[in-house]
Formats: structure tokens, C-alpha cells, sequence
């Protein structure tokens, strides 16, 4: 009787192990451009939004820059279409890895002013 006590505990050990490494492995950090340059893993890079950026209709890649909080600037390639809040986006995050100096971005967030102004202000 008591075995099976020692064995339901080994078992849940065993569970909450994996359970809090495969969470942590979801997590993706915020880094700088630096940072993301010297890492080869998934990272978040947040940056200010320089120019319109172009869209390639053949190869459906979207193509901007961003300049992050310490003046870097990186060329990023998103796999789909511009957003279509891109214009307004003061900050971009682009989910993704540096590699042969482009970041190439599975996911974007756009981040635009507008959205967190009060309804009202400034009229």
C-alpha cells in the first residue's frame, strides 16, 4: 500500500518537472537587436518602425526596418502580408531569429497610439 503512495508521488514529481520545462520553453524574451544577433533561438525584438516597408506580392514577404531602444537598426523580413495597422504603428514587436544580418519574423504585433488614446481626446 505505502508503494503505491511513493510511486503517485514519483509521478507527480515527474509531471510538474515537465510540465515547468515545456513552459518554459514557450517563453519568448524581449531582447535588444544585439542581443537577438548573437542568439540563435526564437527571440522578441521591439523597435520603432522606420519607413513604409514594401510588400513582394510573388514571394509574399513583407520587408521594413526597425531601430530599437539603443539606436540599432535591423532589417526585418515577415513571412505575409503587411498589417493592416502597419502606417499608424509607432512600435513594432517582431517575433522571430536573426540570421546573415536580417531578422526574419514569424509574428508581428503592431502597437499603434491610437489605440490607447482616450475616446475624445485631442479633438
Amino acid at each position: 500500500m505505502r508503494s503505491k503512495y511513493i510511486i503517485g508521488g514519483i509521478i507527480i514529481i515527474v509531471f510538474t518537472v515537465w510540465a515547468g520545462i515545456s513552459f518554459n520553453a514557450t517563453l519568448t524574451p524581449y531582447v535588444s537587436i544585439a542581443d537577438a544577433k548573437a542568439s540563435s533561438s526564437t527571440v522578441q525584438v521591439k523597435g520603432e518602425r522606420l519607413g513604409e516597408g514594401e510588400f513582394n506580392v510573388q514571394s509574399n514577404l513583407f520587408v521594413f526596418k526597425i531601430r530599437d531602444e539603443f539606436g540599432d537598426v535591423v532589417k526585418v523580413v515577415y513571412d505575409g502580408a503587411k498589417p493592416g495597422n502597419f502606417d499608424q504603428a509607432v512600435q513594432i514587436v517582431c517575433v522571430g531569429k536573426y540570421k546573415d544580418g536580417v531578422f526574419y519574423a514569424k509574428d508581428l504585433l503592431v502597437k499603434c497610439p491610437s489605440k490607447y488614446q482616450e475616446e475624445g481626446a485631442g479633438v
